[in-house]
């Protein structure tokens, strides 16, 4: 099978580190539990979208992000197996390389450049399964649709839209087991 990853709040946390940092940075009180919608710079109104996103765009900030437990495990089992795992991102170029070094290549050294694709328009690609936390991402795409659960889309209704909610990556592995079984 052919397997398209997103990296941000599906393989690793992204939301935590970015949301202590500028807590850290502006001396902002802001949980991760507070945010609620897509666009998360909503829970910053003293803050421009600009102070919020120019941490993200520091190198060393990627130093801070962990990766979501099991993730390693399961992308690695997967490439063993034979399937082909693709990270799909929509990086800006400004913050890519601190991304890709200090954070994807550092926890998953398995995946090389040759397994990236930087698009902001997954839809375009064809694969067979697409693990992403952005509804957006999932809506048009020829792929079957694992919407990774986050806060900014507990409220919507996956199954309606066709796409399986997974909250944890035991749960993603399992969807992924089922959907194999259905491709062969």
């Amino acid at each position: 099978m052919t397997i398209l990853v997103d990296m941000d709040d599906t393989i690793e946390q992204l939301l935590r580190a970015w949301i202590h940092a500028v807590n850290e940075t502006y001396g902002t009180d802001v949980r991760h539990e507070d945010i609620r919608s897509w666009n998360f710079t909503d829970a910053f109104p003293s803050l421009t979208e600009e102070q919020i996103y120019d941490v993200v765009l520091n190198d060393d900030f990627w130093k801070t992000v962990e990766p979501i437990p099991d993730a390693d495990r399961v992308l690695q089992q997967w490439i063993d197996a034979g399937h082909e795992v693709y990270i799909v991102t929509a990086t800006p170029l400004q913050g890519l390389v601190g991304k890709m070094e200090h954070c994807l290549f550092r926890y998953f050294p398995f995946i090389d450049w040759n397994h990236v694709i930087i698009t902001a328009r997954k839809q375009l690609l064809k694969a067979d399964v697409l693990i992403d936390d952005g509804v957006h991402n999932h809506e048009g795409g020829d792929y079957k649709k694992v919407l990774v659960t986050a806060g900014h889309n507990r409220a919507y209704d996956a199954e309606a839209n066709g796409m399986i909610r997974a909250d944890n990556w035991q749960e993603i592995e399992r969807i992924v087991a089922e959907l194999e079984k259905e491709c062969s």
